[in-house]
């Protein structure tokens, strides 16, 4: 049963949400939460022998796999991997999807990334969850607000302090078993993510002492609070 709450998680590439906030989204489904993975680009450049446009389908069908095994709804921004800009035209159809799906909270990347399409999201998501937000933005959609926090992926750690526990046990099955469904999860293009965030997310868990955890973190650190319901973060 709906609780009329959503949960909107914005990744640069096709692959980020699912990683770095797909236990978190699995839980918040159980929750009776409305979750929307929004996706920047495709990540299609990073295949070692598939054309871009190949991989870009490939990636796509599995997006969409994945949403409909944990009951989530998937949205597909028009721009390239490795060319997202940080302009007023990117932030502002950002703020009218979020004016469109209102989220009261939103999860996204840290800045402390290696990777330029994380900052950019980073950045891109801060002024676009502002726009969505004031009254006075002249865009289309009544004025949403969100809570933001970022969530915890391997390449953002430069700076990235774990602060709230979300104890994903409970969905960490239906979660690792979406992403089997993902080639690139599966270590097909040279890294396996299922292996890697599937530890993290025990190591997370003994940190608070529950079995599996996702982390975030919010603007301005303060202390780890394990949160046991989705509900906590609003």
């Amino acid at each position: 049963m709906k609780n009329g709450k959503i949960l909107a998680v914005i990744g640069a590439h096709i692959g980020d949400c699912e990683v770095m906030a797909g236990g978190i989204a699995a839980k918040a489904v159980e929750e009776g939460w409305e979750v929307h993975f929004i996706h920047m680009t495709g990540g299609e450049k990073g295949h070692p022998r598939l054309s871009p446009e190949d991989y870009l389908r490939q990636k796509m069908e599995e997006a969409e796999d994945f949403a409909e095994n944990i009951g989530i709804k998937v949205h597909f921004m028009p721009y390239r991997d490795g060319e997202i800009e940080e302009t007023e035209g990117v932030k502002v159809r950002l703020a009218e999807l979020l004016r469109e799906t209102r989220p009261q909270v939103v999860l996204t990347h840290w800045r402390g990334s290696l990777h330029k399409d994380h900052i950019a999201t980073y950045k891109v998501v801060l002024d676009a969850a502002f726009y969505a937000a004031n009254l006075w933005s002249p865009i289309k959609g009544k004025p949403a607000w969100s809570r933001i926090f970022f969530a915890e992926n391997w390449e953002d750690h430069d700076g990235f302090q774990p602060e709230v526990y979300v104890d994903v046990t409970s969905a960490f099955k239906r979660w690792i078993e979406a992403l089997k469904g993902c080639a690139f999860a599966r270590g097909e293009t040279g890294f396996n993510y299922i292996d890697y965030y599937s530890s993290l997310a025990r190591i997370r868990g003994l940190e608070v002492g529950v079995k599996y955890a996702q982390t975030l973190m919010r603007p301005w650190f303060s202390r780890k609070i394990p949160i046991k319901s989705l509900n906590s973060l609003v």
